[in-house]
């Protein structure tokens, strides 16, 4: 059945016209008010209750546009199983409205459908959406957007197939939980607090790979239920697609008492952390003076394989704090942490590589460290202008030219210097033009001013100023 609001509101009013409900809608309505939410939602509650409804389902149409809305809904437990947006770009809106105006089907009363109306509208929609599709996605996902530009019949053909899939998948996890099967809880509208409470033994971790591969498989990066199943009231995440056919084929294998691993205690299961928590744990002391485990152990514990870890990459395992090189390791760590966790390391250990100051270089290498790439820029863009300043020898014209360069692109400058330095080197750039521009438009003849280029006359006053100015100035 399709259902809008309206269509709500008006099946009280017409068959259940004497009801509490109905009249307070029909003092709105009289008043020229429109219908308060908690009274339309009312009436959607008592529509959702006709038998083709509870049978074949419902499509409720336009409905909810504004948070309030959401919330109403949700105190009601009124839950769709998918939502559909249908995105379209506003020069298609307008192109489709402009197109019903000129349709002989329009209805005779006026609308308001003018391009500004139609505007604000879709300004409106907007903004109401961007407010609740990131509930939806976050709390039950299934919020769903199609391209709107597409036919009436591809959307329909699209949304049917969507609804005919999470249908038969709904129908399949009722079946499977009354044989008391696994059943995957994919487009099940479960909330991250519902899953939270009921979490199985094995909580976010994968109990497939726990078993087979001795592997702790986090899931609880990802919000995605894709790959979650529910088996004996328990949810349970698995890693991927082959691990959930796997556990829904024979879960018994994979839960207490068969399981053959159970999961480690809160205190022994290995915690990523950031830079802010590494810092806050001073004074400990990262093992293996900071050498990459993983990296060390998977080298054969060879000298060779002695790497430095990097504090972005740090987990904290049986109160002992382990740095990483890369985040590769790190992941590889986190899967076996019984792996990698009691390493010695040798009697010979690499020298520390501490960072050295740039004063302390010599002078080929402190110009090459510090100025080198500066000056490359600055040398090749005056060897391609080739620049010469009036007045000037071309020596000295290059100098000022790199210098101005040097100034205006200094990283370690702040914004108003470079700018200022920015412009002097393009006044510097048009000064040093004058002389190929006077040279070609100035003739062996004299010619009347009126016969001269616009600009002529002031450059050529520009060119003769420069003979005693300073370019530094």
């Amino acid at each position: 059945m399709r259902l809008s609001m309206g269509d709500a509101i008006r099946s009280i009013l017409n068959n259940q016209p004497e009801t509490e409900l109905a009249l307070v809608l029909k003092w709105h309505l009289h008043k020229g008010l429109t219908a308060p939410d908690e009274l339309a939602l009312r009436a959607l509650d008592i529509a959702l209750m006709d038998t083709v409804c509870n049978t074949s389902g419902v499509v409720i149409d336009g409905y909810p546009v504004t948070i309030k809305q959401v919330d109403l809904l949700e105190e009601m437990k009124i839950i769709p199983i998918k939502i559909f947006e249908l995105d379209i770009d506003i020069k298609e809106v307008l192109r489709r409205a402009l197109l019903d105006k000129q349709s002989p089907n329009r209805p005779p009363y006026p609308l308001h459908d003018s391009s500004h109306i139609i505007s604000l509208k879709n300004s409106c929609y907007k903004t109401q959406t961007e407010e609740i599709r990131p509930f939806y996605e976050e709390q039950h996902q299934n919020w769903y957007v199609l391209d709107g530009s597409h036919s009436k019949w591809w959307i329909w053909d699209k949304i049917l197939k969507d609804t005919q899939a999470v249908t038969k998948q709904i129908q399949l996890y009722l079946e499977r939980i009354r044989q008391g099967k696994a059943a995957s809880i994919a487009d099940m509208c479960i909330t991250p607090n519902e899953l939270l409470s009921r979490l199985g033994e094995f909580g976010q971790y994968c109990p497939v790979s726990l078993a087979e591969r001795e592997e702790l498989i986090d899931c609880s990066d990802s919000p995605s239920l894709k790959f979650a199943a529910e088996f004996r009231g328990h949810y349970y995440k698995m890693a991927g697609q082959k691990e959930l056919d796997k556990f829904l084929k024979t879960p018994e294998l994979y839960v207490p008492p068969l399981a053959p691993y159970p999961l480690p205690l809160l205190n022994n299961l290995p915690k990523r952390l950031t830079i802010a928590d590494v810092k806050a744990l001073f004074p400990m002391q990262a093992e293996l003076q900071g050498f990459c485990p993983v990296t060390f152990l998977d080298g054969k514990q060879r000298y060779e394989a002695l790497v430095p870890g990097d504090i972005e990459y740090a987990v904290l395992y049986r109160e002992k704090l382990y740095i990483f090189e890369n985040e590769e390791k790190l992941q590889r760590f986190m899967r076996k942490p019984e792996k990698y966790w009691k390493l010695t390391l040798p009697h010979k250990l690499p020298p520390l590589k501490e960072p050295i100051v740039l004063t302390a270089l010599p002078l080929t290498g402190y110009l090459e460290q510090g100025v080198a790439t500066s000056l490359i820029k600055a040398m090749n863009a005056v060897g391609c202008l080739k620049p010469k300043f009036p007045f000037l020898s071309v020596k000295r014209t290059a100098l000022l030219f790199i210098a101005f360069h040097l100034k205006a692109y200094n990283p370690n400058s702040p914004d108003y210097v470079r700018k200022k330095y920015k412009m002097k080197l393009e006044r510097f750039i048009d000064h040093c033009e004058l002389i190929p521009y006077l040279g070609i438009k100035m003739t062996k003849k004299y010619k009347e001013p009126q016969n001269r280029p616009i600009d002529f006359d002031h450059k050529l006053q520009t060119f003769l100023s420069l003979k005693d100015v300073d370019p530094l100035a």
